[in-house]
């Protein structure tokens, strides 16, 4: 009887967040750049609330926690996530603030009030229709690379500016600022001077 209300329920959610979507639509065209409204946010929670299985909400954390484990879960986030959530998780990226609905703040209660599982849940699968991809091994309950990611999301607020320092030195990097580094390097090590960006804009010249 229980899972015949939830699915009424999610049904129901699911028609009035059509009929949300499409007044939006309608209203405000298909643009990415506007902040999702009250009722779209509301609605949203709702359904991933709902459509996180009440098993795995109730999953403990199997990694125990340990400056290492932090450690690794820096480099990893630093590595796969800060492109859109930032290496502090204030989502606070060109990415991260061009999606729809935008990254959120992860340091904020709408996602520290998540059970461990919820988050979990989360990343191995990805949220429908936002750019949260699914990550991790499927239906793989201990991936210990994504229980490692859940402990550093509960400590995202207490991250030092060392620390984020770090984490930035790990961020992936295009092959053109590759190749900047590389010459500058170099440049560093007795070489050719590196040529000039030509993007960088110029200091103004002093009439004498």
């Amino acid at each position: 009887m229980r899972m015949k209300t939830v699915a009424a329920v999610i049904v129901g959610l699911v028609l009035a967040g059509g009929f949300v979507a499409a007044l939006v639509v309608i209203r405000r065209g298909f643009s990415a750049r506007d902040e999702p409204s009250r009722a779209e946010a509301f609605i949203a929670r709702r359904l991933r609330s709902l459509a996180v299985p009440g098993r795995a909400k109730r999953l403990p954390n199997p990694v125990a926690l340990t400056p290492e484990v932090l450690a690794e879960a820096r480099a990893h986030f630093a590595d796969h996530c800060a492109l859109c959530h930032a290496n502090d998780g204030s989502g606070n990226t060109e990415i991260g603030q061009n999606l729809y609905p935008k990254a959120p703040d992860m340091r904020l209660p709408a996602t520290q009030s998540l059970t461990d599982g919820e988050l979990f849940y989360i990343i191995q699968n990805g949220i429908r229709l936002t750019g949260m991809p699914a990550w991790g091994l499927k239906d793989d309950d201990l991936d210990e690379d994504t229980w490692t990611l859940v402990h550093l999301i509960r400590h995202l607020g207490e991250l030092t500016p060392e620390q984020l320092k770090e984490m930035e030195q790990l961020n992936p990097r295009s092959p053109a600022e590759l190749e900047e580094e590389r010459q500058e390097q170099e440049f560093l090590r007795g070489g050719a001077e590196p040529p000039e960006d030509p993007n960088k804009p110029h200091a103004p010249h002093h009439k004498r």
